[in-house]
């Protein structure tokens, strides 16, 4: 049998979903983990988030080597070489759409991440519908491709999503050989979730109540840590 990669998500999966993105930060146990597992898997791990090469850097203490951020528009490899998409001029005008939305409805929350722009609604529940018909005709009207998340709606630059990111990961030195793993929780995991199978992997979704295309499922982040610890010394198949 291959070798395995593990492609893991950060929120959700490495962190527990809050309010403000901004309120999550490093963790030692968390990082600690990453680090002896990166090692066990000779660099065949990566975090492929909807955050920043910079946020994941500084959330993870670069634990991990190989990362993709923004759904795979920013992506640095194994041996540091980073890789960054161009941003759509289009994205400034989803940006004032979305901070004119925040200033009328201050529990709104914009995330501007330089290639897409987030509306978080997690504390307004009430705005969801909103949001999402308006982000919905800024989709139609602009070249921006719409990600629905977990109370979020994000529109970002086109060319790359989660499962292109595994893809060029799979192309290059570690990963190339080895059997995908990815876990994820949101509906951005599920192209990581087909990617994986079909490179002959699998995917873990964390969390229940929704259909997937992942094989297995983990409850929550600290199963998630508990796996991967138990991984550092019984090899993930």
């Amino acid at each position: 049998m291959a070798a395995c990669a593990l492609f893991l998500d950060l929120d959700g999966v490495l962190a527990p979903i809050v309010a403000r993105p901004t309120d999550v930060g490093p963790d030692p146990r968390r990082n600690f983990i990453l680090r002896l597992l990166s090692g066990r898997l000779d660099q065949r791990l990566a975090i492929v988030s909807g955050r920043t090469l910079a946020e994941v850097s500084t959330i993870t203490e670069n634990a991990v080597r190989a990362v993709a951020g923004v759904h795979g528009l920013e992506r640095r490899t194994v041996l540091g070489h980073e890789v960054i998409a161009t941003a759509d001029p289009d994205l400034h005008e989803a940006v004032a759409v979305f901070r004119a939305l925040a200033r009328a409805q201050p529990e709104l929350l914009v995330e501007e991440k330089g290639l897409s722009v987030a509306l978080h609604y997690r504390a307004c529940p009430s705005a969801c519908e909103a949001v999402r018909e308006i982000a919905r005709r800024l989709e139609a009207a602009t070249g921006l491709v719409l990600q629905e998340g977990d109370m979020v709606a994000e529109l970002r630059t086109a060319g790359a999503d989660k499962g292109q990111a595994v893809g060029a990961f799979m192309a290059e030195w570690p990963f190339q050989g080895s059997r995908p793993i990815f876990v994820g929780d949101d509906l951005t995991d599920e192209d990581g979730f087909a990617a994986a199978a079909g490179a002959g992997g699998y995917g873990i979704l964390v969390g229940s109540g929704r259909q997937t295309m992942a094989r297995y499922r983990l409850a929550d982040v600290p199963a998630v840590l508990d796996w991967l610890e138990a991984a550092i010394t019984e090899p993930v198949s």
